[in-house]
């Protein structure tokens, strides 16, 4: 009996299962069973003393391997009264009251709570730091290392001047742009070492504070953000996202915005073209996304396209009905157990994903190509992407069961609702196996019938 349940817990559904039932406590910070060491880190390095405070280095480093920030937000408490003298690579929102420091020119901010954003890009160079000016983006680790950091440097007064005099910076906040991410007290920790540019020296921070902040999806949204949909060559029954699986729709008809229970968004039917048009000239809150049964702003459909003698074929489209939002580097993370088996990808960069180490290989991460389609417009025309997978074939490829549809699908890091299995199209004859002559007319009509509704 022990060693089956130590079995059942090595297992990675099990993860899985331990994973959404956290997710599903109120208020809970969510234990990710795709990525159980992401987090984002914030290290705050004091680098030199000043008259009156320090000059410190803090990064915002994200470890998540597929959950990006759009634009961070980064606030904490001064534990007295200190002020920022002055920043580069990022700035405060507020000044302030400095009525107490009347020197020119003034300090940067003097708010006991300050809120701290990042430059926009091409800013001049004395206001710029390391990895700083990208408007607040920071990558997602796996897909694209290189900007998963972010930097700015602070010049901090009115605190001690040594590293037993100063204040640890309290209440730690991380947005991006709202809420979702708990953070704990900074930390006194062991010194950053800085290797010299040749690599022959280093020195190190005269303090180095350390604090992690962790993503909950059941924080940051209120309800989910996606869902979704699925079809298949083998049947001409397309299996929408399920009713409600965001939002409940407006039960009104009538042209124009409809406000939506719970929230201060408004949506509009998507066929609404003219009253679309007016919302966003004449209303004062344009609406924030199209009207349909399931309320996602983000809709993936998953077709399975083509069952060949040794390969199998998937099509994923990613439909955006946010009216007020690019997703820029987007990414989608889909588990199936064939990804084992995974052979290529048409129109998106993909990753194989290994959260279970050697256990299992059932998850794989697709984003867009640089300046082709790593943009998911806002609703509309150009509001979608689209890709197909190939998989070769082996012994456990079967079509019963809905074996052939993602068992978890997340966008941006955020889990998406998926159809009930028993909803999935039935083959036809009970075949596990069909190919030839009818597939193909099957699939023809089920990909036209398909490109005619991934649109909304």
């Amino acid at each position: 009996m022990a060693g089956s349940f130590c079995h059942l817990v090595r297992s990675p559904w099990f993860l899985v299962v331990i994973g959404l039932v956290v997710v599903s406590l109120p208020g809970a910070v969510t234990y990710d069973a795709l990525d159980p060491d992401g987090k984002i880190m914030i290290r705050w390095d004091i680098i030199s003393w000043t008259g009156d405070g320090y000059t410190a280095t803090v990064n915002i480093i994200n470890t998540q391997q597929y959950r990006g920030i759009r634009s961070y937000r980064l606030g904490w408490k001064w534990a007295k009264k200190e002020i920022i003298w002055t920043m580069q690579g990022a700035q405060a929102t507020e000044q302030g009251d400095c009525t107490r420091h009347p020197t020119n020119p003034p300090p940067h901010s003097c708010s006991l709570t300050p809120a701290i954003i990042d430059l926009l890009p091409g800013q001049p160079y004395n206001l710029q730091s390391a990895n700083c000016c990208r408007d607040g983006v920071i990558a997602a680790a796996a897909l694209d290392p290189k900007n998963s950091v972010s930097t700015f440097q602070i010049t901090v007064g009115n605190t001690g001047v040594t590293n037993t005099t100063i204040n640890i910076p309290q209440k730690l906040t991380l947005g991006s742009p709202g809420p979702g991410y708990t953070c704990s007290a900074l930390k006194k920790v062991t010194q950053t070492k800085f290797p010299s540019s040749d690599g022959k020296r280093t020195t190190q921070a005269y303090v180095t504070w350390n604090a992690t902040c962790q993503y909950s999806q059941n924080i940051a949204h209120p309800a989910p953000v996606c869902c979704v949909s699925i079809s298949a060559f083998y049947s001409p029954k397309i299996v929408p996202c399920p009713d409600c699986a965001c939002n409940c729709p407006p039960k009104s008809t009538t042209p124009g915005p409809h406000a939506l229970a719970g929230t201060d968004q408004t949506c509009i039917a998507p066929n609404d073209q003219q009253a679309l048009q007016n919302a966003l000239l004449k209303e004062k809150k344009p609406p924030s996304l199209f009207c349909t049964k399931d309320m996602c702003p983000v809709k993936i459909h998953w077709h399975l396209k083509e069952n060949y003698k040794q390969y199998w074929r998937a099509k994923m489209t990613i439909t955006n009905r946010n009216l007020q939002v690019n997703y820029t580097n987007w990414n989608l993370v889909v588990q199936h157990p064939n990804f084992v088996n995974f052979t290529r990808a048409f129109s998106f960069t993909e990753k194989s994903l290994t959260p279970y180490g050697d256990i299992a290989n059932d998850t794989a991460m697709f984003w867009g190509v640089k300046y082709y389609n790593d943009m998911l417009m806002q609703a509309g025309p150009e509001g979608n992407v689209q890709s197909e997978v190939l998989f070769a074939k082996d012994s456990t490829f079967t079509l019963r069961n809905g074996w052939g549809f993602p068992s978890h699908v997340y966008f941006n890091g955020d889990l998406c609702i998926l159809p009930d299995p028993s909803d999935y199209p039935s083959l036809p004859n009970g075949s596990s196996k069909l190919r030839g002559g009818l597939a193909l007319l099957v699939c023809t009509l089920v990909s036209f019938a398909v490109s005619l509704t991934s649109l909304f």
